[in-house]
C-alpha cells in the first residue's frame, strides 16, 4: 500500500490497519475534500519534506531591495545629476529606490523646495520605474518611493 499504490475510499478503521500493518503513519493530506484524502508515510520524513519545500519556496521568492538616496533642500545640480544617475542604475537592476529630502534645523521652511526636488527626481526616471508613493512629510523628512519597472 504505501508503494504509491493507490487504495480508492477505505474506511478510516481500515486505513489506520494498513498503515498499522505496513508499520508506518496515516497522514490526512487533504482534509477539506469529501471524503478527505489521507496517505502512508513516515510522519517524521512527511515533515522534513513539508520543510524542505517551504525553504526552496521561500529561497526563490524574490526579494525586494530597497536603495536609499538622501537630498537637502540645497542639492547642487552635480549633486541631483550624480545621485539621479545612482537611482537609474538601482532601478535597472530591480530595486526600490527610496528617496528622501532631509531638513535640518530651519530647512524645514523649505519644504516646497524638497517637494518640487522629489516630484523632479520622480519625473525623471519615469521611463525606469513609477512613483509608488508620491512626496510625504514625515518630522524632519520628505520623502517618496519608487518601484523599477516591470521588464
Amino acid at each position: 500500500m504505501g508503494d504509491g499504490i493507490e487504495s480508492g475510499v477505505v474506511m478510516i478503521g481500515r486505513a489506520l490497519e494498513i498503515a498499522r500493518e505496513v508499520g508506518l503513519d496515516l497522514v490526512e493530506i487533504a482534509p477539506n475534500v469529501d471524503p478527505p484524502v489521507c496517505k502512508v508515510v513516515d510522519y517524521g520524513k512527511f515533515l522534513y519534506e513539508q520543510k524542505k519545500k517551504a525553504k526552496e519556496i521561500k529561497a526563490k521568492a524574490a526579494k525586494v531591495v530597497v536603495k536609499d538616496i538622501r537630498f537637502g533642500p540645497h542639492t547642487d545640480e552635480h549633486d541631483y545629476n550624480f545621485k539621479r544617475n545612482h537611482a537609474m542604475k538601482f532601478l535597472q537592476d530591480g530595486c526600490k529606490v527610496k528617496a528622501f529630502v532631509m531638513f535640518r534645523g530651519r530647512e524645514i521652511v523649505f519644504k516646497e523646495q524638497g517637494e518640487l526636488l522629489l516630484l523632479r527626481f520622480a519625473n525623471e526616471l519615469e521611463e525606469y520605474g513609477k512613483a509608488e508613493q508620491l512626496p510625504v512629510l514625515e518630522g524632519k523628512k520628505m520623502l517618496m518611493v519608487l518601484a523599477p519597472k516591470k521588464k
